[in-house]
């Protein structure tokens, strides 16, 4: 399957996911801080909660599993030596390649996504306090953050914390051997410039909506107009975002589009209450090299100037006090299967009632999944999976989600 996605929207052909395991047990009370993570999670309700959630996805395009493509490349040796080199050298582990070399492949494979645990008299004391010498990949099943498809190319992003830059090693490695497409890095075009994911969102051929925050620094955008700015016409649209709280990581916490003219958005980001106020809105026009700077009132207008009039639907409803609970737990983060159907948390009522009162019929992920019902009967709906657990970790639908393949929406 060649990576193409050209829209947010467009028909989905295939994804690629990742089932939470045993490394989100991983985690304590003590090391959440450092995992990225608010509290820690329950791998027994987070189980029952993806299973439906990856069931839709069964059911509408072809999915892969990142543990399926890593296990297959580490049956090649040099690759697996490569990866194995790489990852051990990034935890300052290199003493380690060849016990992990020696051992079956399921079994490297597993220990570069869950971790590999200290062992007392045998590995230096130093690894002793975090129990781990290769620590688990906590965030690994939000495969949106540490790459993400640019229309034929994929950003392998370069994340702002420690904990999550073993990331890029795995989704670098899948891209370039599995999918064999181009991948780019905006830090080995500057050191300084950083991306995520969840931060960058394809509105058309010829236009990026980008989130500029804690994730997200301003380098990394000219690394995305540098790298795509050499089309005749080419527009970007960036979203200056609080740092904190930390429920505004990422542009797709307070925006995603849902249809060719609709969007969910946080309708405090359009008034630019409190937490908005003084955060630009700018387009920038890029034509033949030349680069023109606009600054707007917000991404409605943004998007206007560039021929997209979006209808917003709002997260959490008319109300300021659910918008703020509801975005708090990705009220905002949905990811569309097709144009006018999307899926996301169902805990999220308000949000919910919005998008039904908005013509979206609402559906449960389990009747789709078990194939009761099809969102092909419905020119607009919203699947809704139950979470209580999978919140928890800070991220929806969108995050939990990199597409691989789409159909052109435009």
């Amino acid at each position: 399957m060649k990576v193409n996605v050209s829209s947010e929207i467009g028909r989905l052909n295939a994804v690629l996911l990742h089932r939470p395991g045993p490394e989100i047990e991983r985690m304590t009370p003590a090391t959440a801080a450092e995992a990225l993570y608010s509290d820690i999670l329950n791998k027994r309700i987070v189980d029952d909660e993806y299973r439906y959630f990856c069931g839709v996805f069964e059911k509408v395009a072809k999915v892969y599993y990142v543990n399926d493509i890593l296990e297959h490349l580490l049956e090649d040796d040099d690759l697996c030596n490569s990866l194995v080199t790489q990852s051990c050298k990034a935890e300052g582990a290199d003493y380690l390649v060849d016990d992990l070399m020696m051992m079956p492949v399921k079994d490297i494979a597993r220990s570069l996504i869950e971790g590999f645990p200290y062992r007392e008299g045998k590995d230096p004391q130093r690894f002793a306090g975090r129990r781990y010498v290769l620590r688990p990949l906590y965030n690994l099943f939000f495969t949106r953050d540490a790459s993400s498809s640019v229309y034929d190319r994929v950003l392998i992003n370069s994340m702002s914390f420690d904990v999550r830059k073993r990331e890029n090693l795995i989704y670098k490695s899948i891209f370039k051997h599995f999918f064999k497409c181009e991948v780019m890095n905006a830090q080995e075009w500057n050191a300084a410039a950083h991306t995520e994911g969840g931060d960058v969102q394809i509105g058309r051929r010829d236009l990026l909506c980008i989130g500029q925050g804690i994730r997200t620094d301003a380098k990394g955008i000219e690394f995305l107009a540098h790298a795509f700015g050499d089309r005749p016409k080419f527009n970007i649209i960036v979203q200056e975002l609080p740092h904190h709280p930390e429920s505004f990581i990422h542009l797709d916490m307070v925006y995603t589009f849902l249809d060719r003219d609709r969007c969910m958005i946080y309708e405090p980001m359009l008034r630019k209450t409190a937490e908005f106020a003084g955060k630009a809105t700018t387009w920038i026009e890029i034509d033949n090299g030349k680069v023109k700077y606009h600054d707007c009132k917000d991404m409605l207008e943004a998007l206007k100037h560039v021929g997209m009039e979006m209808e917003p639907v709002f997260c959490g409803g008319d109300d300021l006090w659910m918008q703020q609970r509801e975005q708090w737990h990705s009220g905002a983060n949905f990811f569309a299967l097709a144009p006018g159907k999307v899926i996301g948390y169902r805990r999220n009522s308000h949000t919910i009632d919005a998008l039904d009162k908005a013509g979206f019929s609402v559906l449960k992920a389990e009747d789709v999944a078990e194939g009761r019902v099809s969102i092909d009967d419905y020119s607009r709906c919203v699947v809704t999976f139950a979470a209580s657990e999978l919140p928890r970790a800070g991220g929806g639908a969108r995050c939990m989600t990199m597409p691989i393949n789409r159909e052109e929406a435009f």
